[in-house]
C-alpha cells in the first residue's frame, strides 16, 4: 500500500523531481526514502506516482519517455520476428 501522507517539503521534493526528470529513478527512490524513512517498496509506489502525476501536469520536461515495460517489449519484438518470418517465407 503507498502512502502519500507523508508530505515532503519543497526543498525535500525537489531533487526526487529533477532526478526522475533525468531519468533517474532508483536516485529518486532513494532520495524519498532518505527523506521519509518509508520502505523500499513504498518509497518505489510513491516515486511511481509522482512520477505518473508530473509527466501528466508537465510532459514536455521529462528527458525521457516513459517505458513501456514488458508488453511494449513483446509488441515491438513480435513486430520484428513477423517480419523476418515474412520476409523468410517469401523467398
Amino acid at each position: 500500500m503507498v502512502r502519500m501522507d507523508i508530505p515532503l517539503t519543497p526543498e525535500q521534493l525537489e531533487p526526487v523531481r529533477q532526478a526522475l526528470l533525468a531519468g533517474r529513478k532508483i536516485e529518486a527512490i532513494k532520495l524519498y526514502r532518505a527523506a521519509t524513512g518509508t520502505g523500499l517498496a513504498e518509497a518505489k509506489g510513491a516515486i511511481e506516482a509522482l512520477e505518473v502525476r508530473w509527466r501528466v501536469e508537465t510532459p514536455t520536461e521529462f528527458s525521457k519517455p516513459a517505458k513501456t515495460g514488458c508488453l511494449g517489449f513483446l509488441l515491438l519484438g513480435g513486430a520484428g520476428v513477423s517480419g523476418v518470418l515474412h520476409l523468410a517465407l517469401s523467398r
